[in-house]
């Protein structure tokens, strides 16, 4: 039989052959794989055994199956009837108070008492209410103050649950009472969130740890929830017509996110793959899992010393700039939704903390999506496209997206988007805004027959959410301002085809070479925090010389040599000019200075020459170096060799028509 290890973590570990765990106290996991192929795991502790059986027996239930979950309810009407009432009766109460309040001219959005009674009904309903309410929590541009304020608690301020059933979910899942397996166990729960509560402790090899205890009966609460609102999505859907999304395949991604949410194995899981992906960018801080103390029911992670990044007094006070750790957020987000696709579906204030070394930190992975390679490059496709203004690029790529079909005519719709960004049509990115792009988008959904893709509604509840916080650590905060940067390195320095297709009509209108849009590349790209020069010019050139760079290649070549002619003209008439006013020379014909068009070309080629000279990594001594190279590239010579028999052409043509012209 083969025997594999497989390390919980992807960080450095060492083996300690004395208890069976690594330096970190972590447990090792073995997996057996017989000459047959099946695989077993053999957990080292002897503790959890039992705990390795239930994970395994337990499993199917982790998972959300929409279809079991409706022959469980089938014939259980009273008891769905009974939660649809318990639901409806204290929200019709509480929209009856607001109205009733405001026709006896009660000012409702500054009343703290409403503010209050809001808190509590969403926690009264339970955890599918808490994470709407958590959503809102992070909208200062659509919440009241008052409100936004008690929402806030919603984070990790919930009534926590008795102390005695954590500690019995404890022995369960990790198979001894917490006084073994722990040094030290806080006496009450430091916070309290919709699906479970945290403790804090101490390993016995010292290390500070946060320990969540999942919430009793979590998983009926939830799962009468979303039957409940699964049934009501299809109807919708079914009756009314407006309405195009596929609002039950929405309601499934959040019920497969939230089933995966209640699982801690998966969620530590999700942790060390976020660490992977995302553990090396600048100020980002992902904790460690312990897997030896973390079952399905328990998760134990490295105890993070930090602050709220809505807390701006507190992290003013420590010296660490909120607004810079939202700018690291936004980055780190960018490469979660655009460069790998697994991002952080939640990243509400409570899950996110300004660490004492001013870092970023993330907490709180259970709720994670994906999002593939085609939706990826769309985005950055629309994001091109709305920055730009070209609409009729912006309606293919919702095509690509999923929000319109194939055979839709774009023809109306078009203009409809140019109306959608007429307020903007002056406006520089910065002053673009996601929260009113999507609303205004959302408008227009129910004019024209888009569609909402189940994907969808978790990216923008992620990037809403950041936004959110930003508006609320800056209100003049732009996270599309922020991502322009990253978004343009990625068309310059990415070689996959759709980008490159996308540079190109970029680039290109009419068959002109448009360098005002490489100019605003180049000086945005810049911008971005791991942009390298070096980088772009080695993949430039590649891809110039390429088959796939053919079509930019050729124009490229012809500005190239339009820009030299111009160059070459300009030099000649200044030598003519001098010849014939200050030597004398009368019977020296003036040459012809450059065309305006040529001229133009000419300061273009300028300024991204001076564009380059100010970017970050630029150095002349390596750039000689890096063209010595170049030079010997059979690509490259082949390049120049192009550009010389242009040039040379022109020249001959110029020198022919002149001939004959005399």
């Amino acid at each position: 039989m083969i025997v594999k290890t497989l390390p919980p973590s992807s960080r450095p570990i060492q083996e300690d052959s004395r208890n069976g765990t690594n330096s970190r106290g972590e447990l090792d996991v073995i997996d057996v794989v017989p000459e047959d192929g099946t695989s077993n795991l053999v957990v080292r502790s002897p503790r959890l055994l039992a705990a390795q059986k239930m994970r395994t027996t337990a499993q199917p239930e982790t998972l959300y199956d929409p279809v079991g979950i409706a022959a469980h309810y089938q014939n259980r009407k009273v008891q769905v009837l009974r939660r649809i009432f318990a639901v409806l009766q204290p929200v019709l109460s509480f929209v009856f108070g607001l109205w009733s309040d405001s026709k006896r001219g009660i000012v409702v959005k500054n009343d703290r008492r409403r503010a209050t009674q809001l808190r509590v009904l969403l926690t009264k309903l339970g955890p599918a209410y808490i994470k709407i309410g958590q959503a809102l929590s992070t909208r200062p541009d659509l919440v009241p103050p008052v409100y936004l304020e008690e929402l806030t608690k919603l984070q990790d301020q919930l009534p926590p649950f008795a102390n005695e059933i954590a500690y019995q979910f404890i022995k369960e899942e990790l198979g001894a009472p917490p006084e073994e397996v722990y040094a030290e166990l806080s006496a009450q729960p430091i916070a309290a969130a919709s699906l479970g509560q945290v403790y804090k402790g101490k390993l016995k090899t010292g290390e500070e740890v946060a320990i969540k205890v999942q919430r009793p009966d979590l998983r009926e609460g939830i799962t009468i929830d979303l039957y409940i609102l699964r049934n009501l999505a299809a109807w919708v859907q079914k009756k009314v017509k407006r309405v195009r999304s596929d609002l039950v395949g929405i309601l499934d991604e959040l019920g497969d996110r939230i089933f995966e949410e209640m699982d801690y194995i998966h969620e530590g899981e999700n942790a060390e793959r976020f660490f992977e992906l995302y553990g090396h960018i600048k100020d980002v801080y992902v904790p460690k899992i312990y897997w030896e103390y973390t079952n399905r029911r328990v998760l134990t992670m490295e105890w993070i010393n930090g602050t709220k990044l809505t807390q701006t007094e507190e992290i003013s006070a420590q010296g660490i700039d909120a607004r810079y750790l939202i700018e690291v957020g936004v980055q780190c987000s960018l490469r979660q939704l655009l460069e790998h696709g697994f991002f952080h579906a939640d990243p509400h204030p409570g899950n996110l903390l300004a660490t004492t070394d001013g870092k970023l930190a993330y907490l709180d992975f259970g709720m994670m999506s994906e999002i593939k390679p085609p939706q990826r490059y769309g985005l950055i496709e629309a994001i091109v496209h709305v920055v730009n203004r070209d609409f009729e690029g912006l309606a293919k790529d919702y095509v690509k997206l999923d929000f319109l079909s194939p055979e839709t005519d774009l023809t109306p719709i078009i203009p409809a988007f140019a109306r959608v960004f007429a307020d903007a049509q002056g406006a520089s990115v910065a002053e673009l805004n996601i929260k009113s792009i999507t609303d205004e988008l959302s408008a227009l959904m129910y004019e024209y027959p888009f569609r909402v893709p189940p994907y969808y509604a978790l990216i923008i509840r992620s990037l809403v959410t950041l936004e959110g916080i930003a508006i609320y650590i800056d209100p003049n905060f732009k996270v599309l301002s922020e991502a322009y940067p990253y978004v343009s390195k990625r068309l310059l320095t990415d070689p996959a085809p759709q980008l490159r297709a996308s540079l190109q009509d970029l680039l290109f209108k009419d068959g002109r070479f448009r360098w005002n849009r490489l100019e605003n590349l180049l000086k945005n790209a810049r911008n971005s925090q791991d942009y390298d020069f070096n980088l772009v010019l080695n993949q430039g050139i590649e891809f110039l010389s390429s088959e796939r760079g053919a079509f930019i290649r050729d124009k490229l070549v012809d500005e190239s040599v339009n820009g030299l002619d111009a160059l070459g003209k300009n030099v000649l008439h200044n030598f003519t000019s001098l010849l014939r006013e200050r030597v004398g020379l009368t019977a020296v014909n003036k040459t012809p200075a450059a065309t305006v068009e040529q001229q133009q070309t000419l300061e273009h080629i300028k300024r991204i020459l001076g564009i380059l000279r100010e970017t970050r990594g630029f150095d002349p001594v390596q750039l000689a170096s890096q063209i010595a190279q170049l030079l010997v590239n059979s690509d490259v010579q082949r390049l120049g060799q192009q550009i010389a028999n242009r040039f040379t052409q022109k020249a001959v043509a110029r020198l022919i028509r002149q001939l004959l012209a005399s």
